[in-house]
């Protein structure tokens, strides 16, 4: 007779792994099948009061759940090629697994990355989901976070901000009450926060330009300094280059967040690359042609010093905090 967690897989993820190597979620392992490429391997997890909330729709966090794995890979330059999914779960409640894996499997197929296996369990704490997912590059050609070089320009897709201000909306903060009249504006930050973009349709420029890249998850000015340390290099950025929507400029325009708030908040899942200076003029044809913003917001400079941000006047904004921390 099958297990309960057999007849859960069965019911809601059977379905949703159609790749041959995944054996149906029938066996204990999945065949990748490769051929002189490298395989790139990233794990994130996201847990309920930390990474969503508890009421967000089931289907964006699962959708979360592996986007923001899926930025990690894109960021190395890197094509998917499938993940494994963890599951721990509080309580069986049918519409949330179906709505969960209906939004696993639209996003699965739609970029490309099949399930092929995994595990669920039962927890009496948050409910939390973990994927690890798996991409291809050619043999030695995966993009580090090292190799950042003085002169290089600093890259970043997207826009930033919007996110860690969607969070706050939802957390009834100041920027809810500052955008009670906007109904879309609240509904694009919610959204950027809840499902991520990564930005995939980049990872061949990435891979073929960029000196050095990772994905922004914890705040720009944060992980710039992690990029910075793992290449033995200092950076200074223009914070008025930096890339943010209508909404977050109108914002800080009218004072109701900082600039802090918008590099230090985290959640943003955009690339942040270093170029080097004869390569940008095609990265950016490139990005262009893979319908990717790009945004040129400063340099590598020698040094080890933490990244200075300036104002449109020349001088360094002094910032309390780099990045969000989960601890």
């Amino acid at each position: 007779m099958p297990s309960g967690e057999d007849s859960l897989i069965a019911r809601y993820f059977r379905p949703i792994a159609t790749d041959p190597g995944a054996f149906g979620l029938m066996d204990d392992a999945a065949i990748l099948k490769f051929s002189g490429d490298d395989l790139v391997v990233t794990t994130d997890a996201i847990v309920e009061g930390v990474h969503f909330l508890p009421d967000d729709p089931a289907d964006t966090v699962a959708r979360k759940a592996l986007r923001v794995n899926l930025s990690d890979l894109a960021a190395k330059g890197a094509t998917s090629a499938g993940f494994v999914l963890t599951l721990a779960l509080r309580a069986l409640d049918d519409g949330w697994l179906t709505s969960f894996a209906r939004g696993l499997g639209e996003d699965a197929g739609h970029f490309g990355c099949p399930l092929l296996g995994g595990d669920t369990v039962s927890t009496p704490g948050p409910l939390t989901v973990s994927i690890t997912a798996f991409g291809r590059v050619p043999a030695g050609r995966m993009v580090p976070r090292s190799r950042a070089k003085p002169g290089d320009r600093i890259v970043v897709t997207g826009t930033i901000g919007d996110a860690a201000l969607g969070l706050d909306i939802l957390k009834g903060g100041t920027v809810a009450g500052a955008l009670a009249d906007d109904p879309a504006a609240t509904a694009m930050l919610v959204e950027r926060y809840r499902v991520p973009q990564p930005r995939d349709a980049l990872a061949l420029a990435v891979r073929e330009h960029a000196s050095a890249a990772m994905d922004v998850s914890d705040g720009l000015a944060g992980d710039l300094a992690k990029l910075c340390v793992a290449s033995s290099v200092s950076a200074v950025i223009d914070a008025e280059s930096i890339p943010r929507s209508s909404a977050v400029r109108g914002l800080v325009k009218r004072g109701i967040v900082g600039i802090e708030a918008v590099v230090s908040g985290g959640d943003d899942y955009e690339i942040l690359c270093t170029i080097p200076e004869n390569r940008f003029e095609v990265f950016a044809q490139a990005a262009g042609v893979a319908g990717v913003a790009v945004c040129s917001i400063g340099t590598v400079i020698a040094g080890t010093a933490v990244p200075r941000f300036l104002d449109g006047t020349g001088r360094e904004i002094v910032l309390q905090r780099l990045s969000h921390s989960h601890f």
